[in-house]
């Protein structure tokens, strides 16, 4: 998971230099006023979510197979807990009286 949000900032961090240049260099429009840096950010994010998309693939569906997996192992011992407390709680019960009596 770690890997894969590393690689979508290292995707992002090349856009925005890309896109920095090019708005430096008149290809791209500037922002109006103090917009400038606010401008280049959003046009970074924009053409960098779609390359990250496709690009990074491969590395986030094995992100994502960790988190199930993760997620599942999660579960199973959340059962496991469960069914242990109710033997204990079932065995320290007394069973010699009928169910609404008390001594």
């Amino acid at each position: 998971m770690f890997r894969y949000t590393l690689m979508r900032a290292g995707v992002f961090a090349g856009c925005l230099g890309v896109v920095w240049g090019l708005v430096y260099l008149g290809v791209f429009p500037r922002g109006f006023g103090e917009s400038n840096g606010m401008w280049i950010v959003l046009l970074a994010l924009v053409i960098s979510a779609p390359i990250s998309f496709v690009v990074l693939r491969g590395v986030r569906d094995r992100a994502s197979l960790q988190i199930v997996e993760r997620v599942d192992r999660m579960k199973a011992n959340l059962d496991a807990n469960r069914s242990q407390e109710d033997e204990t709680v079932d065995a320290a019960q007394p069973t010699s009286h009928p169910q609404g009596q008390t001594s």
